[in-house]
This record gives C-alpha cells, structure tokens and sequence, in this order.
C-alpha cells in the first residue's frame, strides 16, 4: 500500500476483537466478510495472539491469507505483501488466542465533527533488510522512516496523538546466515535469538527516534540493547523468520477521524502496577480521572482492546521480592510467563482474557515495566 498521506480526507477506523477456536479458526473473520460488515479492501492490518509454536503462528497468517485472497481477487502472497499481518505466537496462563482486524475508510466530512480525536491508523514497510543490516544502526533509520510514513498516512498532526507503533520485523534463520556467508558479509551474530533480539532492539529505538523520545545523538551501532536507559514508551516488537521486512502499524488519534473508538497508553512501572492499566483507560478516555478503582461492567464493555508489552523477564525481581522466571525449571519460557503475567494482571482490570501481550524488553519501556495501549469506544 502506497504511503501516502490522508491528512486531507476524514476517515473512519473500525476494530473488530475475534475469538480463535484454533490456529487455524478464522470463522469469525469469514462470516464478517459474507455479512458484509467488513469489507476486505478495508482492512489495514492484523494482529493476533496465536497458539503454539512459529509454525503454528505462520498457519494462521496462512489461513488468513487465503481467505482474503478469495475477496480480495489476489494470491495469498499479494494480501501478505499488502496487509501487515503480525502474528504474536505462544500463549501461556489464562491467555485465550484471538486477532485483532483494523479497517480503515475514506469518508465525506462530516456536518457535526466529532468533539474529540478520534482514533486512526496508518500502516508502512521498510524495504527489504539485509542480514547484516539486523541489530544495526541501519536499520534503526530505515524504521524510523516507516513510522514517519505510517504517522503521516495516518494523517496524525502531532506526536502526543500517537499511542502505539506495533512493528513485526525480521528474525535470523538459517537460510539467512547462510546468505550473508555466501556474500562474504559479517552479522551482528550467529545466535539466531540473539540475533533476532538486536533485530528487535533497533526497531524499537526506531520508534524511539521517530516519536521524538530518543535524541538522534544517542544512537550508534553499539547501544542496541546495551543501553537499556534508550527506550520507547509507545512501541512494542515481535520479530519473524516470515518477514523480510520490518512491517509498521501507527495507532494514534486525529482530528479528520469520525471512529467510534479512541486510543490511549500508559505504563506500568511494574507487573503490579495496575495504575498504568488505568492510565491508558484515562489516556482514551474512558475514565474521567485517572483513578484505580474497579471498572463497572459498562467500563469493561467499551474496552476494544489492549495492547500490553511485557518487560518481567528483563528484570529478577517485582517490588523487591525476587522471581524465578530466570533460574528455574521453566526459565527457557520466561517471555511466556511474563506474558501469562501481565495478562492475567490486565485481564482482571478489563475483564476479558483476550488481552493481546506481546513479550520484549529491547527498549521497550524501562526494564521491568509494561506498556500498555487501550483502544476504547466513545460514548
């Protein structure tokens, strides 16, 4: 999709929250299509929290890819190319598997405009990365790029409107140490986790750059995810071997949106630090008063979705009392767990498991914290 800016026409962005039965399941998102209620040629992106493994996860995309295809009039890999599809895989706890579906219209401005922003998306690629330009300061730019060109196709007037850039990038795989071998080039690793987690580092100092939270001069090759004082408030990264490209979703609110729903963000300091989750609520106006008293099921029930980053596992302890998630027996899972964590935390403030948690502390918020984005529906 062209990156172009919209700031001359209003829009109207809808959210659709959708159950999976199965990594496999894209029923719900089948028979809003047969009813009309959305339209493919509208939808921007996808985000889901998938079960099981990368395979799994890469299924799902799958599935979804061949669905819209069949509306859309073009192969599976054309919707892929067009729809940032960011699949978020492995779900532990109480965690229930489910996409997230964003539309996006053209619409006739409107004889009364809304009294407040209201919420729109914009959607960029960077090019095809090199394996050699993960974990680096190039790819840093490249991103910071794309979140420029998604903010601006959003038609997003002011950095204090954009609540959350969700980016899938690329993750190294074999094939892909082999090519840079072949080439003769160096990578920032042969560890393909670690490689993966630098990958995911420069993204996120990307946001950081292009949200203005980070001053250009702080930036070299060798503070990626080694200066852990870098960070973003408004970002979260996932990395797959399926992307070749870092793919970018620009959530934020604007004045020539007519949506029903606006977007918010907050942090929590901590996995019990249920203060942020409210901030977020207030942040998109759910809540009048930050305030940390129990939602009413009203409350709850205007709550679209949220989107959580969890950081437990970048830290050994929560409020002076230690963890395990390093040192016992399940330490090979503790991006898992801390997402089972701030999951079931945030769950219980909004009353609904289909809670979308993403794991990843590479300048992901302060170490040990969670950040949070709210997507709530107006009165």
């Amino acid at each position: 999709m062209a990156n172009q800016s919209i700031t001359s026409t209003w829009v109207d962005v809808d959210v659709f929250r959708l159950p999976m039965a199965s990594p496999e399941d894209v029923s719900e998102l089948s028979a809003l299509l047969k009813s009309g209620t959305i339209q493919a040629h509208e939808i921007v992106s996808i985000i889901a929290q998938t079960e099981g493994t990368g395979f799994a996860r890469g299924y799902s995309s799958l599935c979804m890819q061949l669905l819209l295809s069949e509306y859309l009039d073009i192969s599976p890999q054309a919707v892929f190319d067009r729809i940032p599809m960011m699949m978020i895989g492995l779900c532990g706890g109480l965690m229930s598997p489910h996409y997230t579906v964003f539309t996006r219209r053209t619409v006739e401005a409107p004889a009364s405009p809304p009294s407040e922003k209201r919420l729109t998306v914009g959607i960029a690629d960077t090019r095809v990365l090199l394996p050699e330009e993960y974990g680096t300061m190039t790819q840093v730019k490249l991103v910071a790029e794309a979140v420029e060109a998604a903010i601006a196709q959003a038609g997003i007037s002011s950095l204090d409107d954009v609540h959350c850039v969700e980016i899938k990038c690329p993750a190294m795989t074999p094939a892909r140490l082999q090519d840079a071998e072949q080439r003769g080039t160096s990578v920032i690793s042969t560890n393909l986790n670690q490689a993966s987690s630098m990958a995911k580092g420069a993204c996120a100092l990307g946001i950081g750059l292009a949200l203005q939270e980070i001053p250009a001069e702080k930036l070299t090759d060798a503070v990626i995810n080694r200066n852990r004082a870098l960070y973003t408030q408004r970002g979260s990264v996932s990395a797959g071997g399926e992307q070749s490209a870092c793919r970018v979703l620009v959530m934020g609110n604007s004045d020539r949106s007519v949506s029903r729903y606006r977007v918010g963000h907050g942090v929590m300091t901590d996995q019990l630090d249920v203060s942020g989750v409210y901030a977020a609520l207030h942040s998109a106006g759910l809540l009048s008063q930050n305030k940390t008293t129990s939602l009413t099921p009203e409350q709850q029930a205007r709550i679209t979705q949220l989107f959580v980053n969890c950081g437990a596992d970048a830290v050994n302890a929560v409020q002076g009392r230690r963890h395990t998630m390093h040192s016992d027996f399940l330490a090979g899972y503790a991006g898992i767990m801390a997402k089972a964590v701030a999951n079931a935390i945030v769950a219980s403030v909004a009353g609904d498991t289909m809670v979308l948690a993403s794991a990843g502390n590479e300048h992901q918020g302060a170490p040990g914290s969670n950040l949070i984005a709210a997507i709530v529906q107006c009165h």
